[in-house]
């Protein structure tokens, strides 16, 4: 089947590279208005009580939760002096009605928390016209540069601000990770292939990849909310994909061109087995990707969608594209070599991968224990991990809602209005002596609750009532959680539904939702991968083994994460300040792509391993041979994917420093522990029995498998078979 396909490629070479052309046009146009149709947010669960808490408080006291906060400040002036409080009240009052439904100073609630220790500062809590982020995001933009305020420090902050400062900041960063990484994968694509023709080739593959994402997230974004954050999962994901596989096919052209093959025979042979590879590579790493969608988090939807985008992309222009344009450059792909090229291929044996194949073999028990020594120990700060919220401490202390933050911790009395909300749907009027009366009982029962300092009834209108409970510490740890489930467990008014919100509740039920629906991605992304790679082995054992293996790798990117975010080692080298936790979708997202890239490399090496298995018919001899024939290339793939993803460690953005950090510490580890030590050894304490199938499984691969060819050759050691 694949053999065929790259004879078609080849004989239509001219005509799929104009269509190619014409795509990548019409992709750019239209995809390049993506972003203004991405949201910010996505972190909390639609369908949590939280939300809908969050969304009774909206419509019955739109005035309890600011969409945005403005500190004004002033170094010599306090809040009580008359010049101060008229620059801010006419600013405010100036703000259009089309953008603002209400705002909130001091000299309108006299709240003492709303001005700072010293008197020299206040804050100014605005909400903003719109039924979701994005309308939100817009009034806010419309208000924007008019909320100076003359002869004061202006601060902006809050939910929206914050939010849009973060599309702000990734948008920059994504724009100077991509003029980075650029220049420098092309300067080691030279390197790694010797020629300035074949080092474009993979990266033209990679800005294919992009545009043809970015235009697939517009579509998606007229259906569903799409996260910003999902442009940078597609620019530096669709980059770093489409060059490891742009790397192998173009890899393989060459190395069936040195064998004396003509042009059509070149391409048809690096289909059917690069690019074979290449299609179970990618859906392994689509499938893995999509497990996201599994959660009810906006985030992570919008990572599967411009994941599998980026992915599916990037496989199709890698089968379709670049082997047309192989065809056409045919022995040109060698053209402005910079090094002079061997004219015969390395004899099997004489080579360094060969070499450390067999030391590795020598020791198996040796090299599989000590390497499972390092992961584990690596994997060890994660048993003491702590998630939080996502908030402005995401962003960098340059930036205003970082400063408003910052300002709003050290200079006012945040806990003054610290709660965590009881939002009441009442059978009847709220304001009535009767409903008082039982709301009052309600509040006096949550105050004494085990954890609370207080309750009281903050807000009645028509049915819906809002009964407010205090409590000392972080509104985001375990004691403030441990709260809010003794909260739901207190009886409300007779015929009342009560629904509890803020930060604390947010957060419990964003883990709460992480932990339900996790067990269901696993088995998911594991029966789904077992599949695939028997599929493509026809073993029963190898994809056990690589699931194994790609828990180990998880576990220790999990506790090297743990170790530098949460715990704040490596601040000063990496640039960030450690808010002491992990924001939780984080790990899920990271968990997704680090399974599908891991078995990105394990397809790689094991198809490779595998033919030849099937042509020298001994296990040992197939370990040493396949990392010779494939160890450089993964080794090169992994620190070209390396690149962008390196580039993404230097945003300001706390939550992308991290993607970053931990995804080059991932693919790191994986192919320097997992795939080059503990691969060979682990195959060769299995020998034979790695590509054992019993009988009807042996049958089924055989007519189902997804191999190079229907025709292929019988191996000259056929794989064992059970009964």
């Amino acid at each position: 089947m694949f053999e065929a396909l790259g004879r078609f490629l080849f004989r239509r070479r001219k005509p799929l590279l104009v269509l190619t052309s014409l795509f990548a046009v019409l992709s750019g146009l239209y995809g390049v208005g993506v972003f203004g149709d991405m949201k910010p947010g996505g972190f909390e669960n639609p369908g949590s009580d939280s939300r809908k808490a969050a969304q009774l408080a909206e419509r019955a006291f739109p005035q309890r939760a600011p969409d945005a906060v403005i500190v004004y400040r002033d170094r010599t002036r306090t809040v009580d002096d008359p010049a101060f409080q008229k620059s801010v009240t006419d600013t405010v009052q100036a703000l259009p009605k089309s953008s603002v439904t209400g705002y909130s100073t001091f000299w309108m609630t006299k709240m003492p928390a709303q001005v700072s220790h010293d008197r020299h500062a206040t804050y100014v809590a605005i909400n903003l016209r719109g039924g979701d982020d994005n309308a939100k995001e817009k009034s806010y933009k419309a208000i924007a540069d008019k909320l100076d305020a003359p002869g004061l420090q202006t601060e902006r902050g809050g939910p929206v601000a914050t939010g849009h400062q973060a599309s702000d900041e990734i948008g920059k960063d994504l724009g100077a990770a991509e003029g980075l990484s650029f220049p420098v994968l092309f300067v080691l694509l030279v390197v790694v292939f010797g020629g300035l023709a074949a080092a474009g080739l993979p990266l033209l593959v990679g800005g294919l990849a992009i545009l043809g994402s970015m235009a697939v997230l517009r579509v998606i974004a007229q259906f569903t909310d799409v996260s910003v954050f999902a442009m940078s999962l597609v620019s530096i994901l669709g980059l770093a994909v489409a060059i490891d596989y742009g790397l192998l096919i173009v890899s393989r052209y060459r190395e069936e061109l040195e064998r004396g093959h003509s042009g059509e025979e070149a391409v048809a042979r690096t289909v059917a087995t690069a690019g074979r590879t290449v299609v179970v590579s990618g859906i392994t790493v689509a499938v893995a990707l999509a497990g996201m969608t599994f959660f009810p988090f906006g985030f992570l939807k919008s990572m599967a969608y411009g994941g599998v985008a980026a992915v599916v992309l990037s496989v199709l222009f890698s089968l379709i594209a670049l082997p047309a344009m192989l065809g056409v450059l045919g022995s040109k792909v060698n053209a402005l070599s910079l090094r002079r090229r061997t004219k015969a291929p390395r004899q099997e044996g004489q080579g360094p991968w060969y070499r450390l194949a067999q030391g590795l073999m020598r020791r198996p028990v040796l090299v599989a224990l000590g390497t499972l020594a390092v992961l584990l120990a690596l994997a060890t700060p994660f048993r003491h991990v702590e998630f939080g919220i996502s908030d402005a401490r995401q962003l960098p202390n340059s930036s205003e809602g970082r400063q408003v933050q910052n300002a709003l911790d050290r200079d006012f009395d945040s806990d003054a209005v610290k709660s965590i909300d009881s939002l009441l749907v009442l059978k009847s009027d709220a304001t009535s002596p009767g409903q008082g009366a039982a709301l009052q009982a309600y509040a006096e029962r949550l105050g004494h609750t085990e954890g609370a300092t207080g309750a009281k009834i903050t807000g009645a209108s028509a049915t819906t009532a809002r009964v407010s409970v205090t409590f000392d510490g972080p509104e985001v740890s375990g004691p403030a959680r441990d709260l809010v489930n003794r909260l739901k467990d207190v009886p409300p008014p007779a015929g009342a539904q009560a629904y509890f919100g803020g930060q604390t509740a947010v957060f419990d039920d964003t883990l709460d939702a992480l932990g339900e629906t996790l067990p269901w991605m696993l088995l998911y992304m594991a029966v789904a991968t077992y599949i695939l790679l028997f599929l493509s082995f026809g073993s029963v054992l190898l994809p056990l083994k690589a699931i194994l293996m790609n828990l180990l790798s998880l576990s220790a990117t999990f506790g090297v994460v743990v170790w530098i975010f949460q715990e704040g080692h490596l601040e000063g080298l990496i640039g960030f300040d450690s808010t002491g936790n992990i924001e939780p979708n984080m790990p899920i997202m990271l968990f997704a792509l680090i399974f599908g890239l891991s078995m990105d490399y394990e397809v790689f090496l094991v198809s490779r391993i595998r033919e030849q298995y099937d042509t020298l018919g001994d296990s040992t001899a197939a370990v040493a041979s396949g990392l010779q024939k494939i160890g450089r290339l993964i080794v090169s793939a992994a620190l070209l994917m390396c690149v962008p993803l390196a580039a993404m460690a230097t945003s300001g953005v706390l939550m992308m420093k991290l993607f970053g950090v931990g995804m080059v510490f991932a693919i790191l580890a994986d192919v320097a522990l997992v795939r080059i030590l503990l691969v060979p050894a682990v195959l060769k304490l299995m020998g034979r029995s790695a590509w054992w199938a019993p009988g009807p499984l042996a049958r089924f691969y055989g007519k189902f498998g997804i191999k190079e060819s229907d025709d292929a050759p019988e191996p000259k050691n056929p794989v064992p078979v059970a009964g």
